[in-house]
């Protein structure tokens, strides 16, 4: 990053402890807001390179690569980060409101998962979430340690010259946000772009949270990250095994069932009639998953406490639980109505060959 350039990690961290409710470590999804309101914006640094970037999607290097002259959002992501994905709608209403009057919005797609450096994974899912602004793909981490940033969604607001004003990580604060983008914009002589915030009305996976129901954080499965493991005799690394599933499920316990692979990032189902059990506590739930040989389809049926989910089914299942794994992404599979209470859900795969990254929730 360029010299002089200053996030103050300490203070995040230390503000994150407070007030993320989901947890993250370094290199990680941000849950909550972590910033506090400016009354000013100091000056932090010039704006790392972009030129680490190893293709653009939806520009060409040189009309994206250095927007000079304008006003610049930066955001990172990666297409599979529940937190990044309930961000999207304002960024997307930021672009489309703002960018004819001098405001260059920029992503940088920094991939967590090993499929998301696929070039036509992130270019089938930005092309379904809507995305229409430049992407920097940024599959060797370049831009990224440019930054010195550490999480996903993360925020970098850029100045007319070129200069890092204001940083967000994780969601909210949408209004500080855009009140910055204003003032940036009146900074470089933009004029009649008022105080009018943007309202999104977001669906699916991108609406915002219920935080006041969620006790269950982001888990993954993959024996180098997961946590709550309960399946007897643990998991074995990088081996063929048949598991089992206890009877009950603790709060935030999960478990294999049927003939499995745990490896570093994901499981992977041997042989047709695997599950997967997760004891959780949210309206939402969520997972990571895809076939593990591309063009595959995977069956699966879904229950809550042993029933189809019905009124509960999330925008990638239908009310008996049914759907099918056909692209390495994340599944929406649980939206519950309230009242929010501890649940038992299961996936059971139809079919072999289905891979599961991680479990979030909203």
């Amino acid at each position: 990053m360029s010299e002089g350039f200053n996030h103050n990690r300490r203070s995040f961290i230390a503000a994150a402890a407070m007030t993320v409710v989901a947890p993250f470590g370094v290199n990680g999804c941000a849950a909550r807001r972590v910033t506090s309101a400016v009354a000013q914006l100091p000056v932090e640094g010039e704006m790392p390179s972009l030129g680490g970037a190893t293709g653009w999607l939806n520009s060409q290097p040189s009309a994206a690569g250095s927007p000079r002259g304008k006003v610049v959002l930066v955001q990172f992501c990666t297409y599979t980060c529940i937190n990044w994905l309930r961000t999207l709608p304002y960024v997307r209403a930021w672009a489309e409101k703002y960018e004819g009057r001098g405001l260059a919005v920029v992503g940088v797609h920094t991939p967590e998962f090993e499929f998301e450096k696929d070039v036509e994974n992130v270019r089938r899912a930005l092309k379904e979430m809507k995305v229409v602004y430049p992407v920097a793909l940024d599959s060797d981490y370049a831009i990224w340690r440019a930054f010195e940033n550490r999480y996903w969604p993360a925020l970098y607001f850029v100045d007319a010259r070129g200069r890092v004003r204001h940083h967000h990580f994780g969601e909210g604060e949408y209004e500080q946000s855009e009140r910055v983008i204003q003032q940036l914009l009146a900074e470089a002589g933009v004029g009649g772009v008022g105080q009018e915030l943007v309202s999104v009305d977001a669906g699916g996976a991108e609406a915002a949270a219920d935080w006041g129901s969620l006790k269950s954080p982001e888990n993954y499965v993959g024996y180098e990250r997961s946590e709550n493991f309960a399946s007897p005799g643990g998991a074995i690394p990088d081996k063929s095994r048949v598991y089992a599933a206890p009877a009950q499920s603790g709060l935030n316990q999960w478990a294999l069932a049927g003939d499995w692979t745990v490896g570093k990032q994901a499981v992977v189902l041997n042989k047709a009639g695997g599950r997967i059990v997760y004891g959780f506590h949210a309206r939402d739930l969520h997972l990571v998953m895809g076939p593990s040989a591309r063009g595959a389809s995977v069956r699966f049926r879904v229950t809550l406490d042993g029933q189809p989910p019905r009124a509960a089914h999330g925008v990638d299942v239908d009310e008996q639980g049914n759907g099918a794994v056909t692209a390495q992404r994340l599944y929406q599979l649980i939206r519950q109505p309230k009242p929010i209470a501890d649940r038992r859900f299961e996936i059971e795969f139809l079919d072999a060959g289905a891979e599961a990254f991680a479990f979030t929730f909203g």
